[in-house]
């Protein structure tokens, strides 16, 4: 048996659930059983042998290193190493004799393990965004290129059944696309005590990029103008969260495509769903509308409203022996990158040979330039309005980033 040698920095609320689940199964079935979900099941019988074993878990805290830890000795059987810290993955990365680390911290804490890991020679599965600026992306990717490492995101909206099915049956049907719109609403609590570091991202750069990697990647948009604005007042003025409770991102692509992007993390918890999350792609010679919120499943109980349930992104199989195996789509972006380093690692591919395959890092160099630019009109264009100006900066893009216009800037 081949076991990779894997460890996980960051055990929040994805970190801890879509992340893990997905991390258990993989520890203790490997590769094989989830690979048909992927169209890669003629690879299954190649990877019957790896296994994918978590060594080490690194968390900010010793009390959330210390669940981790025990989270995965039940439900894997074997008790990773616990580090924590405020960079706990230096310590990992320079004793746990890593493979591959799986980031899910923050979304500000991507670039700094991800780098330190690409420098150890290890391959990395990062949660996006994959960084919050395109010249890091572009020093990730430069790092991992020169190293012959894999660097995979999870993207997993595009392997949403719905996605697969509009993008490559649908949309190829109906000529060019003229303009799209995703939203993608989180819950209040999200923005206020889910995470503690609401002010530094923001609703855009933290769902909205799953949004922009998803109509970058099968519409091969390129990006040319950018106009965005962003409203804070409840957060602000009820929480003392100093942090944007929507933002509205328009982007112009080098084809006249226009997408829009809303977002926000305010949604109020008795909203029925998880999240609230939709799109609209107008082609040429047609439209597409999907509710990617309410997916045909409605109850109600008493006392607690109505509810809906996204039972594609990730759910629970029960085990005859009463342990849970995980299942959806969201598990599905976390396989495939974990598939391409095991090419690597175990079939002796090269990882060159892979790019384009997955959501690489390559891919997502583009999106992160998006996030950074929308980042900097919507500060400025919110500074202006407090100041009673109108909101009249944009960003235009070129070759290596992009550059503000408007008054005053």
């Amino acid at each position: 048996m081949r076991v990779v040698r894997l460890g996980l920095v960051g055990y929040g609320m994805f970190g801890a659930d879509v992340v893990a689940g997905t991390l258990w199964d993989v520890h203790r079935n490997g590769l094989a059983p989830y690979l048909d979900r992927l169209g890669l099941d003629d690879w299954c019988a190649r990877y019957v042998d790896t296994h994918i074993h978590t060594v080490a878990v690194g968390t900010r805290s010793e009390a959330s290193a210390e669940r981790a830890r025990q989270d995965f000795a039940t439900n894997t059987g074997s008790a990773p190493e616990a580090f924590w810290g405020d960079r706990p993955w230096e310590e990992m990365l320079a004793t746990a004799d890593l493979d591959i680390l799986v980031v899910a911290t923050p979304d500000n804490l991507h670039y700094e393990p991800i780098v330190a890991a690409l420098r150890s020679g290890v391959h990395v599965v990062a949660e996006k965004p994959l960084c919050l600026s395109g010249a890091e992306a572009e020093e990730i990717v430069a790092l991992a290129e020169r190293s012959g490492l894999i660097v995979g995101v999870d993207m997993h909206k595009r392997y949403d059944p719905d996605h697969l099915r509009i993008f490559r049956e649908l949309a190829r049907h109906m000529g060019g696309p003229i303009c799209a719109r995703g939203v993608l609403e989180e819950p209040l609590e999200v923005s206020t005590s889910t995470f503690k570091w609401a002010v530094e991202s923001d609703p855009f750069s933290y769902v909205g990029v799953h949004w922009v990697d998803l109509f970058c990647h099968y519409l091969g948009l390129h990006p040319s103008a950018l106009y965005a604005t962003g409203q804070k007042r409840l957060l602000r003025e009820e929480y003392g969260i100093d942090a944007f409770d929507a933002t509205q991102v328009t982007v112009t692509h080098e084809c006249g495509t226009v997408v829009t992007y809303d977002n926000n993390w305010i949604t109020p918890p008795d909203f029925e769903g998880p999240v609230n999350q939709g799109s609209e792609l107008l082609m040429a010679h047609g439209k597409i509308e999907s509710d990617s919120q309410y997916r045909g499943l409605r109850y109600w109980v008493e006392f607690g409203g109505s509810r809906t349930a996204n039972t594609h992104f990730f759910r629970r199989v029960p085990r005859p022996d009463g342990s849970w195996c995980y299942l959806g789509y969201g598990k599905d972006s976390l396989i495939d990158c974990l598939e391409k380093v095991a090419r690597v690692l175990v079939l002796g591919a090269q990882a060159s040979d892979l790019a384009g395959t997955y959501p690489d890092g390559r891919s997502q160099v583009v999106p992160c330039r998006i996030i950074e630019a929308a980042r900097a009109v919507m500060r400025r264009n919110h500074e202006r309005l407090e100041s009673g100006q109108p909101q009249t900066v944009t960003a235009a893009f070129d070759g290596s980033g992009y550059r503000l216009a408007g008054d005053d800037v």
